[in-house]
C-alpha cells in the first residue's frame, strides 16, 4: 500500500506551476497510460488553461485550491475548492481563474472486448 498527501502534492505543484514558463505543473499519483484509471494532481497559474480536447474516457475534476472554469461548447461551470466537476463528453477546456490545483481522475474507455469476454 502507498499513502500520498494530496494536500502536500497540491502545494508542491502550485509552486512548480508558478515557476514554470508554461504556468502549469502535474504529477500522476496513480495509474498512467498503461492503466484504465489515472489520477493526476495538476496546478495552474491564474490565466493559464488546458486547451480544448476530447476525453479519453470518463473524467472528473476535483478542485483542491483556487478556482477553475470548465468550458464545453456554450456551457461552462465554475469550480472552487471542494467542488467536483463532472467532465462532459465531447470537446472541453479548463481555465484557471486563480492560481489553482486540481485532482483530475480519468477512467479511459477500454478498446476491444469487455474484460472477461473471450473471442
Amino acid at each position: 500500500m502507498q499513502k500520498i498527501s494530496i494536500e502536500a502534492l497540491a502545494r508542491q505543484q502550485i509552486t512548480a506551476a508558478l515557476a514554470a514558463g508554461s504556468g502549469r505543473a502535474a504529477d500522476t499519483v496513480f495509474g498512467g497510460h498503461e492503466k484504465v484509471l489515472r489520477q493526476t494532481v495538476m496546478a495552474f497559474k491564474a490565466g493559464t488553461q488546458l486547451s480544448e480536447h476530447l476525453n479519453p474516457g470518463e473524467a472528473t475534476v476535483f478542485v483542491l485550491r483556487g478556482c477553475v472554469r470548465l468550458q464545453s461548447g456554450d456551457d461552462s461551470w465554475q469550480g472552487k475548492a471542494g467542488d467536483l466537476l463532472i467532465v462532459p463528453d465531447g470537446m472541453h477546456s479548463l481555465h484557471a481563474e486563480e492560481d489553482c490545483a486540481i485532482l483530475m481522475t480519468v477512467a479511459k474507455a477500454r478498446g476491444g472486448a469487455a474484460e472477461g469476454e473471450r473471442s
